[in-house]
C-alpha cells in the first residue's frame, strides 16, 4: 500500500515555444467574483500603442497563492542581491490611456 505520506510527483512538460517565455514589462490585473485575469504587456520607448502579449486567468485561490510565491520568491531575491528599486505604489503607473474590459489596476 502507497505510504500516505508520500509525496506525488508531477511530470511538467513545456514546448519549445512557450519555453522562449514572452517579454513584459507591464501588467494590467482585472477581477470579477470568480476570476482574476493578469494581461502582460510590452511597452517599448516612444511608441503611443501596445498589444496585450499574454493573459493568464486565474480563480482567486490560485491568484493569492500566486501573489504568495511571488512575495516569498522577492524576499529570497532580495536577501541575495539586495532591496529592488522602483516604484513601491501597488497602483503602479500607466503612461497613456490604457482601456481594460474591467477597470482593473495596474502593476
Amino acid at each position: 500500500m502507497e505510504d500516505q505520506n508520500e509525496k506525488k510527483q508531477l511530470n511538467i512538460e513545456i514546448s519549445e515555444e512557450v519555453a522562449e517565455g514572452v517579454y513584459s514589462n507591464m501588467a494590467i490585473i482585472s477581477h470579477s467574483s470568480s476570476e482574476f485575469v493578469i494581461d502582460f504587456l510590452r511597452i517599448l520607448p516612444n511608441t503611443p500603442k501596445t498589444r496585450v502579449k499574454s493573459r493568464v486567468i486565474l480563480t482567486p485561490e490560485h491568484a493569492k497563492r500566486l501573489m504568495l510565491a511571488l512575495q516569498n520568491n522577492l524576499q529570497k531575491y532580495e536577501e541575495k542581491y539586495g532591496t529592488i528599486k522602483g516604484n513601491d505604489d501597488p497602483r503602479g503607473t500607466v503612461p497613456f490611456n490604457f482601456n481594460t474590459f474591467n477597470g482593473g489596476g495596474e502593476a
